[in-house]
């Protein structure tokens, strides 16, 4: 059998196979006396002094330890400590850690070359909700459905070990262990083989921005995980500048390659990077991304950022002073569409008119921001895309964020009649940036996914209090007692409440939604004028639809035209535009076709737009809608 390709991947820091033992090396500057503990709860915990090298870190190999085994550290003899590179915490987050030789895995997937950026749908799912086993097997069970829906990457929420038994995963404290709650690592390597097998790529959400308020001992460890200069959201910022700076940084690089090679997963989707706060050169997500192109060969890895300042430079390649990352969230668009169909204007929603003539600036550049002042933020903000390739703007109408940090977790097609988000949906996936799909989005799924924790409950109390005090300065939530319905990210219900209920897709109207995803999501992977990043011209008009040409090759070219307002208007090719070359029509989808929709009303009126081809389109709605037109 082919090895596979963990059997080439040698960490520095944690536990792992060496010279035919066990090698334990962690970071402990300052420290005079590391022992490691073997079965430290046991009856009998064996110790060993691990040796000091130059650079604060300490070391030790030993020969009768196997794998399972767990152990601990002491630091001048306080602890025990779990390893800050612990690959799995059978216990939790404060107990021992596991030995794990990732190499005892029989991996599938030697000839799986990845997934190309101009051939990703991203799919992003949480572990512990998106089934009801709510685990790594649960997600593996489903794979198949994914692949058949026409996705290409599965994204998962952050997945390292988190305290209590339910998290989102941002409050992750052992970073290179899989949460236990969700499986063994093993677990998850299977899903990802599996994945692989399907077609389907991996991407892993990680956090590098700040360390979990509970059980991250990284900085018991060293004093130098923390800066002393910049502050973030959660704290002292990771210390990715200062002082001891480079054994942080390679700690954080060493995560990423570990996800790379150990789990073989596709990419790494690197949460809040404007939190990382660098002075130095190179920045740090070049030195990240530079690391990891020279380490993984043969495969397509991807390394996407999310990040709100609409930086070209993040996604510019190296020898242009770029940072050399694949592509970046783009929130742009989310926030003009929700502006426009569901109407918000709190917060940042404030600098986002929700205008056709906007929204369509936004598509043809990939963000609407490019150095105009925020009002929300008073600064300028952005920098000019242009140059970047549209495929490496991430966009979409929902994802975690922009329904969990809702009181209520209410996704958009909670608020929009389902014809408005019909006709977004078509939008999102005949656009030429790359798509972003929330779970249960295809069946406009009736769940909420909300904001939930399981901290200890001095913790949690304050994460409750703070919760609620989020919203007090939006205009609904100004009451305390408005405030105090929101749900207790602390109570079991809400974790439960946020559970996808997957029977609900085979009943209306769910079973429409879904199909029209089947049908868009079938047009984008078989229309090679579809694909990301191809020719793109809109035209708006009345300023309440738009039209969308993708493709410029006679007969692949494809016209969308959305119409984004309640009542009825009329769309008229010849004297909108935009100009798209060939002899004839023929109409390929509708979102008011009868099988995505509701059935018509008692009296049997019916809401499909009205459309004449001939040599000239001519599209009357009704309500809110797509559709989408080849020029033969």
């Amino acid at each position: 059998m082919k090895p596979s390709r963990s059997t080439f991947w040698r960490p520095s820091l944690g536990a792992f196979r060496l010279d035919g033992g066990v090698c334990f090396r962690v970071w402990a500057p300052g420290r005079a006396v590391v022992e490691l503990v073997l079965d430290p709860d046991g009856p009998a915990p064996r110790h060993r002094r691990l040796t000091p090298e130059d650079d604060g870190t300490f070391t030790g190999t030993f020969d009768d330890v196997a794998s399972g085994d767990v152990y601990a550290y002491l630091l001048d003899g306080a602890g025990p400590y779990p390893d800050p590179c612990s690959r799995f915490q059978p216990r939790g987050v404060h107990g021992p850690s596991a030995v794990i030789d990732p190499a005892v895995f029989e991996w599938s997937d030697h000839h799986w070359t990845g997934v190309p950026l101009d051939r990703a749908v991203i799919y992003e799912l949480h572990v512990g909700t998106f089934t009801p086993a709510g685990t790594f097997a649960g997600v593996a069970e489903r794979l198949p459905y994914l692949a058949d829906l026409g996705v290409t990457l599965v994204e998962l929420m952050p997945v390292a070990d988190f305290p209590g038994t339910r998290n989102w995963g941002y409050d992750g404290a052992s970073l290179f262990a899989p949460c236990r709650r969700y499986g063994t690592p093993d677990d998850l390597r299977h899903l990802v083989d599996a994945a692989h097998g399907l077609g389907l790529g991996v991407l892993l959400d990680v956090v590098y921005n700040h360390f979990g308020p509970d059980g991250a001992y990284c900085t018991v460890f060293s004093p130098f995980y923390r800066s002393s200069r910049h502050q973030s959201p959660w704290g002292p910022a990771i210390n990715l500048d200062g002082e001891g700076s480079a054994l942080v940084r390679e700690f954080f690089v060493e995560n990423a390659l570990h996800w790379l090679h150990e789990y073989h997963v596709d990419g790494l989707r690197l949460d809040a990077t404007h939190w990382l706060l660098d002075d130095s050169t190179p920045h740090f997500l070049a030195q990240l991304a530079a690391r990891v192109r020279e380490s993984v060969s043969g495969r397509a890895v991807l390394l996407v950022a999310e990040d709100d300042r609409n930086l070209a430079t993040i996604v510019g390649p190296p020898a242009q002073g770029g940072w050399g990352l694949d592509a970046v969230w783009a929130d742009d668009f989310h926030h003009h569409v929700r502006r426009r169909a569901a109407g918000d204007r709190d917060g940042y929603y404030q600098d986002y008119s929700g205008s056709i003539a906007d929204i369509a600036t936004t598509i043809r550049k990939g963000w609407f921001y490019c150095g105009q002042e925020s009002r929300y933020a008073g600064v300028p903000r952005g920098t000019d895309p242009a140059g970047v390739p549209l495929e490496r703007m991430i966009i979409c109408i929902q994802n975690h964020d922009q329904i969990g940090n809702r009181p209520f977790g209410t996704r958009l097609n909670h608020q929009v009649e389902a014809a408005m988000f019909r006709a977004l949906s078509a939008l999102l996936l005949c656009a030429p940036e790359t798509p972003l799909l929330f779970m249960g989005q295809e069946w406009a799924a009736s769940s909420p996914f909300l904001f939930f924790t399981d901290h200890h409950p001095e913790l949690g109390r304050l994460v409750t209090e703070g919760r609620r005090r989020e919203f007090a300065r939006f205009e609904a939530f100004a009451d305390e007692k408005t405030r105090a319905r929101i749900p207790d990210p602390q109570a079991d219900s809400t974790f439960e409440a946020s559970r996808l209920q997957w029977m609900e897709r085979s009943s209306a109207p769910h079973a429409g939604m879904l199909e029209l995803y089947r049908a868009l999501l079938r047009l984008r992977r078989t229309e090679a004028a579809l694909r990301p990043g191809r020719c793109a011209e809109l035209a708006e008009f009345d300023d309440h639809g738009l039209a969308l040409t993708r493709g410029d090759t006679p007969g692949e070219a494809m016209l969308l035209v959305a119409w984004l307002h309640d009542a009825g208007g009329t769309y008229e090719h010849d004297r909108r535009g935009p100009n798209i070359t060939g002899t004839g029509w023929s109409l390929v989808l509708s979102t008011e076709d009868p099988g995505y929709q509701e059935a018509p009303d008692d009296r049997g009126v019916t809401h499909a737009p009205d459309i004449t081809l001939a040599d000239s389109p001519i599209v009357t709605f009704r309500r809110p809608s797509a559709v989408i037109l080849r020029r033969r």
